[in-house]
């Protein structure tokens, strides 16, 4: 039988035996581990519908809602998005199919100029090791047509669902925009459609247990902001109060968590929080991101002076977190790379 998935075991097993690690090593730091999630938690849920009701107070409700969610958690739920489900579900079907692909197609087809990812290449420990595969689409990539071969359906399919996620990530970001007092197109200005991405997860089941393997490793995204469409096994983890918490899945909505741009744009105002994915021994896992960037030479600065952070392009930024992961297997993080008087370009 034809495998369509990765060899992630034997990469695992690799590393093991490559870094000396013991066989029960699990020590990424104290509260990383896998098995200290204290709760499971629903993140806070925002119906959109309350941006368009004639009831002013109920729209500045929302308004408040969708700001102190970005604020004191980094994550919320919406729902009433406008995103219509059945386009929802033909992209879930198309995603599912790609993956269906042989492995060693997925590798070497050369599919939309060689997006596809597996494992976690750089990793020199398991504790750096992902139990995934994914396919990175620059958005750019939807209008050349020769790129998709076969999958043309998909292509289709992503030229409904980016724009209809671009529409949900800019109206969030204009909302959390003007509560700092600047017009809700400022963050738009930023990111222009062509610059974004949209990342197409597969986690399959892993016969490891879960507290030994993540699914993704803890990390915080690099954007302004992420809208995560995903099933419904569940896996997600964010840190909360110094603890991690497991998400509820919620069949009706979309996540929205606030990336590392958007808490140096706003001075902290709003929390790029880290989250992971736990790895499931029993059922694979479907999810699908869609990532509000800039283009790599945007510059980025507070939103208002006193700024916390130093002046930075995107594209600086990508460049030493992609530096970062090669020297020691992960980013720094935000603060230690964009606090002022702090940066240096070979920090380990």
């Amino acid at each position: 039988m034809i495998d369509s998935n990765p060899p992630l075991l034997n990469h695992y097993g690799a590393l093991l035996r490559n870094s000396d690690e013991p066989q029960n090593s699990r020590t990424f730091n104290d509260q990383d581990s896998n098995d200290t999630v204290v709760d499971t938690c629903e993140l806070p849920l925002i119906d959109l519908n309350g941006l368009k009701s004639c009831n002013v107070r109920e729209r500045m409700a929302c308004s408040a809602a969708i700001c102190k969610a970005a604020s004191e958690w980094g994550f919320f739920q919406v729902i009433n998005h406008g995103i219509n489900p059945d386009l929802l579900r033909n992209m879930r079907e198309e995603q599912m199919k790609l993956f269906r692909v042989p492995f060693e197609k997925k590798v070497s087809c050369g599919l939309l100029n060689n997006p596809y990812r597996w494992g976690t290449p750089t990793a020199t420990s398991s504790n750096h090791f992902s139990w995934s595969e994914a396919f990175h689409i620059p958005l750019t990539m939807i209008s050349e047509a020769a790129c998709w071969g076969e999958f043309s359906s998909l292509r289709e399919a992503i030229n409904e669902f980016a724009p209809a996620m671009l529409e949900v990530s800019r109206l969030l970001a204009g909302i959390l925009a003007e509560n700092l007092g600047h017009p809700t197109d400022a963050v738009e200005k930023l990111c222009d459609a062509s610059t974004c991405f949209l990342r197409l997860n597969h986690y399959p089941s892993c016969p490891k247990s879960k507290e030994e393997i993540f699914g993704l490793v803890p990390h915080t995204d690099s954007d302004f902001l992420t809208i995560l469409y995903q099933d419904q096994v569940g896996g997600l983890q964010l840190m909360k109060d110094s603890k991690w918490v497991a998400v509820k899945p919620n069949p009706d909505a979309l996540i929205v968590n606030i990336g590392d741009l958007f808490q140096a744009w706003s001075n902290d105002e709003y929390k790029s929080v880290e989250h992971k994915v736990v790895a499931n021994d029993k059922v694979e896992r479907y999810s699908i991101a869609y990532f509000l960037c800039p283009s790599y030479t945007t510059m980025i600065s507070g939103c208002k002076e006193p700024s916390t952070y130093r002046n930075f392009t995107f594209g600086e930024y990508r460049h030493q977190i992609q530096e970062d992961v090669k020297k020691i297997g992960h980013k720094i993080g935000l603060s230690k790379f964009l606090r002022k008087g702090t940066y240096t370009t070979t920090t380990v």
